[in-house]
């Protein structure tokens, strides 16, 4: 258990911004469950959800750095969780999985010429002498517009995709899950990626020595 509570790159408790980011949102709680079901809530609502942007660099996926931004996809938000809950001493993990999700990805998708999100991004948390999952990466605000109920984590229970939105139409699937890491995968990621979205993620652009995807831009570019 002493792996899931260590820093290591991507998950860097151990700077001051993200210490004191967990400290401050447990702050008057003493139990584990109750801090996590706080993080898991300041995490999922203190930053919209982006799939369009993508900093593939292996900085831009650090906890830290997901910090000075107020937007992030599935991946930066399960990292900041992940860390967040390691800094009050709660054991956590990275789990990752292919879906088929339709919450604001229209355009991705089209982009991409796949409806899948590959590595789609979830933290697991040890609390009450088991993991649980917990996906943060659907604020609230989000939730209301695409007319699905806000998920919710109660800390005792899985809660990793709404399945139907408000009117029963199929709102996410799981298609596979990769398993449960101690830290970010990052090559393992970025060579998925390549394998599924290889019209997008190309050699070329792996080549480059930094690199961000705009994906909206992109998009908007190529119509």
């Amino acid at each position: 258990m002493t792996e899931y509570l260590q820093p290591t790159y991507f998950l860097d408790f151990d700077h001051s911004e993200v210490r004191s980011f967990a400290e401050k949102n447990v702050e008057g709680s003493q139990h584990q469950v109750e801090q996590a079901v706080q993080l898991y809530n300041a995490v999922r609502d203190g930053w919209y959800y982006d799939p369009y942007y993508l900093d593939l660099r292996p900085v831009g996926s650090k906890a830290s750095v997901v910090m000075t931004r107020r937007s992030g996809h599935c991946v930066s938000k399960a990292i900041l969780l992940a860390a967040s809950a390691r800094a009050v001493g709660i054991p956590s993990r990275l789990s990752f999985f292919i879906v088929c999700n339709h919450i604001a990805t229209e355009r991705v998708e089209r982009f991409l010429q796949t409806n899948k999100l590959v590595f789609h991004g979830a933290t697991e948390l040890y609390l009450e002498g088991k993991w649980v999952k917990a996906t943060p990466a659907f604020n609230k605000a989000l939730c209301e517009k695409m007319n699905v109920d806000v998920m919710d984590f109660t800390g005792l229970e899985d809660s990793i995709f709404q399945q139907f939105d408000r009117t029963g139409n199929t709102f996410m699937q799981y298609l596979h899950e990769y398993g449960a890491f101690a830290d970010m995968p990052h090559e393992y990621m970025i060579s998925e990626w390549k394998h599924h979205y290889g019209n997008v993620i190309t050699q070329e652009l792996l080549e480059k020595h930094d690199f961000v995807l705009d994906l909206a831009k992109m998009s908007a570019e190529k119509q």
